[in-house]
Formats: C-alpha cells, sequence, structure tokens
C-alpha cells in the first residue's frame, strides 16, 4: 500500500486537532509526529493482560483513517497479542529483540492477575514478567481500556486473581515511567491514536489527578448529555425506551469523564444516551469495581 501524501497527512492531521480541541496552529507538529510514526521511528508494544479484546476491537474500528491505513501506514506497531503475524518463538524473540534494543511505546490492555501470575501467560512466561521487563525500557506507557486503566471487571471485588491496573502494577514494582490511562469499555480509538500523535508532537499531554487527558476526559458525561434539559426539568425517563433523562435507570453519567456524546461511536453513528441507553460509567474509575455496582437501574 502507498504511503499517504502530504495533503492526506494535512487532513489528517486537521481532523486529529479537532478531535483533542487544540487550535489549527498546531496541525504542521501533529503532521510531523504521524509522519514520524509512519517512518518507524517510534516503535509500539502492544500487551494484552486479563481482557475480552474490546479495546483491541475498537482500535482496529477507526475510521478516517481506517483500520489497514492506521496498521501499516502511520504505526510502527511491533508486536501485538492479537493481531500480530509472528506467533509463537517467534513472536517471544521478537518483543525480547524490541525490549532490548529499542526505545518505544508500551501499550497494555487488560489488568494484572498481581496474585495469580500463571492466570496470563504469554510465551509460558506470566505476563507481569512481561510487562515488568517492557516497563523498565519505555518511552511511556499507555494503560489502554478500564481493565488496564483502573482494574475493570477482571478487578471487581472478589476476583480470585487479585487483579489490578497496570499503573498500579507499576507502582508497587517501583518503576518511575510517564503513565497515561486511557480508561472505557472499549477506549474509543481517537482517544488512543490522538493521545499517541499528541505525545510525539508535545510530550505528555495535560492529565488530570488520575492521569488521564484532560483533552478527552475534563467534562462529565452528564454535562454534555443532550438529555441535560430533561434533568433540569426533572422529566425522568421510567423505564427503557421511555423519553427524558435517564438517571433514574442508573445512569452513570454525573461520575463518568468522558467526551463520548460528543465524539460518538462507530464511525460517528451513535453513543449509548443517544440509543435510549444510561451510560454504564465504563470510563469511570469506579467501573465495576464493587460487586454491587449496577450496570442498569430498574426504576
Amino acid at each position: 500500500m502507498d504511503k499517504f501524501t502530504r495533503r492526506e497527512w494535512l487532513q489528517f492531521g486537521a481532523k486529529l486537532c479537532a478531535l483533542m480541541g487544540i487550535e489549527t496552529t498546531s496541525i504542521p507538529r501533529i503532521v510531523q509526529a504521524l509522519e514520524s510514526i509512519q517512518t518507524g521511528n517510534t516503535p509500539v508494544v502492544w500487551l494484552q493482560g486479563q481482557s475480552c479484546s474490546g479495546c483491541s476491537v475498537s482500535f482496529i474500528n477507526s475510521d478516517a483513517p481506517d483500520p489497514v491505513e492506521i496498521l501499516t501506514q502511520y504505526i510502527s506497531l511491533r508486536f501485538h497479542s492479537t493481531l500480530s503475524t509472528a506467533t509463537g518463538a517467534l513472536g517471544m524473540e521478537m518483543i525480547e529483540n524490541v525490549i532490548e534494543n529499542e526505545k518505544f511505546y508500551l501499550v497494555v490492555e487488560g489488568s494484572v492477575p498481581a496474585k495469580m501470575p500463571k492466570a496470563c501467560l504469554m510465551g509460558h512466561k506470566p505476563i507481569t514478567t512481561w510487562i515488568e521487563m517492557a516497563a523498565n525500557k519505555v518511552t511511556a506507557l499507555i494503560a489502554i481500556g478500564s481493565c488496564a486503566a483502573f482494574g475493570g471487571i477482571p478487578a471487581a471485588e472478589n476476583n480470585p486473581t487479585g487483579a489490578i491496573s497496570v499503573p498500579d502494577f507499576i507502582k508497587e514494582r517501583r518503576i518511575n515511567i510517564p503513565v497515561i490511562r486511557l480508561p472505557g469499555c472499549p477506549c474509543h480509538p481517537d482517544w488512543f491514536v490522538g493521545t499517541l500523535a499528541y505525545t510525539l508532537a508535545y510530550g505528555l499531554p495535560e492529565l488530570d489527578s488520575y492521569q488521564r487527558p484532560t483533552m478527552f476526559y475534563k467534562r462529565l458525561i452528564h454535562d454534555q448529555c443532550p438529555r441535560f434539559a430533561d434533568y433540569e426539568r426533572e422529566r425522568f425517563a421510567q423505564t427503557f425506551g421511555d423519553e427524558g433523562c435517564l438517571f433514574k435507570l442508573g445512569c452513570a453519567g454525573p461520575i463518568t469523564h468522558a467526551d463520548c456524546t460528543l465524539r460518538h461511536w462507530n464511525s460517528g453513528v451513535n453513543t449509548c444516551i443517544r440509543a435510549g441507553a444510561p451510560c454504564v460509567g465504563c470510563a469511570s474509575e469506579t467501573f465495576a469495581r464493587k460487586s454491587r455496582f449496577p450496570l442498569y437501574t430498574k426504576s
């Protein structure tokens, strides 16, 4: 496949600036960062812990550019646990070679089975070993998805593996590296591509107290909700399918920071709330942590 033309890079750079909410004067710098990725100067290693691969699926469902363009033209993806063609001993050798000889960005999807390392093996080694080996050599670590960022469903109360988030695991191992959390179940592809491009152009983006990029996670879902006027008028839906605010049906928008209602999913088709479903708070730091956590509430 041919590489992007300069015009195409400029178009995509403009799109990224728009989705990140930064000024258009930044387009040339963002384009330069994207071209750096394309030339292979920025290797990325993507590992998976306890996960359903949902963030990987979300990533390859990206639009403008499509997943083929992402994987072949501007992401120098050295290894991906699901997508890589190199498997077995060859795949493990590839990862070890990158860890030993290159500076790279480490992306981890899924939580870490801290109390049961053998619950998640790769090449006969616990994923804990791979993450620790890689983390000592990285430029930065991106914890992608709620499981990696905050523990998610695998780390729910009473889980037998002692699952924890990737940042918590890194902290326990006393590894001091830049960490970015991109929660969401799954993570929106724009959040990942935009964060990586911004980091290459400017360094780490502005992060909130939970290490989330403020350009995507600054505001509450509730404050950007298309049904906010219904909330103010106390016009609440009583059953699913009703018009009105979904708060009484368990909507977690008031405690969840993300821009889903503005960005939309599946190539801009829809969002949970616009489709009539309450926000389940999948990007929240509290998502699924307690056994009593309700995904929906019956009014």
